[in-house]
């Protein structure tokens, strides 16, 4: 069965790129466009993994991580961060800390987005 993907990024280019990148692959797609766009779909999805962007407006991607984790139909949920960041030591403590699976440095190649995502969305 196809696993679902939900993307959460400010940018449209890089939601309709990793939607390109990921359907090719056979993964079907869920995309929202912010932090608050992410919580609302939740009420409605369960994606095998969530991506989500580090850096937005309004919402960043600690904040949506920390709601999820709050509401114990969506706490258990894979994520993984979209970041432009080059994380320090206690960056990736931290990322481990909020039960993030991992990070994906943007920009990426797209067969190594899509190596990665098959290994964390099993």
């Amino acid at each position: 069965m196809a696993k679902t993907i939900m993307i959460v990024d400010d940018e449209k280019e890089i939601r309709d790129l990793i939607e390109m990148v990921l359907k090719s692959e056979g993964f079907k797609l869920i995309k929202a466009s912010n932090g608050k766009d992410c919580l609302t779909k939740l009420n409605q999805y369960k994606p095998d993994l969530i991506l989500l962007d580090f850096f937005m407006p309004d919402m960043s991607g600690r904040q949506v991580l920390e709601e999820i984790r709050k509401n114990p139909k969506t706490k258990n949920l894979k994520v993984a961060f979209l970041t432009v960041a080059n994380f320090s030591n206690a960056g990736v403590k931290e990322i481990e800390r909020m039960k993030a699976l991992d990070y994906i440095k943007k920009p990426f190649k797209p067969e190594e987005l899509v190596k990665r995502v098959k290994a964390l969305s099993k």
